[in-house]
């Protein structure tokens, strides 16, 4: 089965958009939703341990070239999400990916543009783009 394309995936969140109508109840649902992503991240490393989280401070240097950054520079996380774990936060995704769309639908602004908007920095801006 192919993917639904982000133009239908924004129509069925209009149709199914009933109990939070108001764009105040749609920014508290995305902002909830939010934090249930955080929360199954949490979960995958505290409740389950499938993933670690090992944080400390970047050990960047101005000196090194791009290519030497990206070797350097961590993640902090080891290990890999368990299939139980892939599937809350998969699901906790959705939910986020859900609401922002109706957001998007209450605000008149078509989901694919602006993920195109997005590609269209990252791809103009490169690495300068989030700092």
């Amino acid at each position: 089965m192919n993917a639904p394309s982000l133009e239908q995936f924004q129509q069925q969140v209009s149709e199914l958009l009933l109990r939070h109508r108001s764009l105040l109840d749609v920014l508290s649902k995305l902002g909830q939703a939010g934090a249930s992503v955080n929360r199954a991240v949490t979960k995958a490393i505290t409740d389950c341990g499938c993933i670690e989280l090992n944080a400390r401070k970047q050990q960047y240097s101005a000196e090194l070239d791009l290519e030497n950054a990206k070797e350097t520079l961590q993640s902090h996380l080891t290990g890999s999400l368990c299939e139980n774990c892939n599937e809350a936060l998969k699901t906790e995704l959705g939910r986020n990916l859900f609401y922002m769309t109706a957001l998007c639908n209450h605000l008149h602004i078509e989901l694919d543009e602006v993920i195109k908007d997005e590609y269209d920095k990252c791809s103009t801006l490169g690495l300068f783009n989030l700092t």
